[in-house]
């Protein structure tokens, strides 16, 4: 993402608009200001749940017996997988008059 939105703010440097430098440093700074704060926050949260060091409460036990070269066993376990919520029908698109 970092990368991404520097490369857009390069690329607005860039373009002589009146308006384009305002949006290259607005991009600047997202990326230092904001997406700092993500990143420390998710690296807290990753932390705080690696020293709880229990497993999730809606896992289930997985019975699969895993080889000796796989790593994890949900690679090769027969356990169904969580319910997925399909996708609902898409809106009706409002008719109106062209000119």
């Amino acid at each position: 993402m970092e990368e991404v939105l520097t490369a857009t703010a390069d690329f607005h440097d860039g373009l002589g608009q009146a308006a384009d430098p305002y949006t290259a440093r607005r991009l600047r700074y997202l990326v230092d200001e904001h997406l700092h704060i993500i990143r420390t926050g998710l690296a807290h949260t990753r932390n705080a749940l690696a020293d709880r060091h229990a497993p999730h409460p809606g896992r289930i036990n997985c019975t699969g017996e895993v080889t000796a070269n796989e790593r994890e066993r949900s690679a090769v376990c027969a356990c169904p997988p969580p319910p997925r919520t399909l996708p609902g029908p898409p809106h009706p698109v409002a008719a109106g008059l062209r000119r």
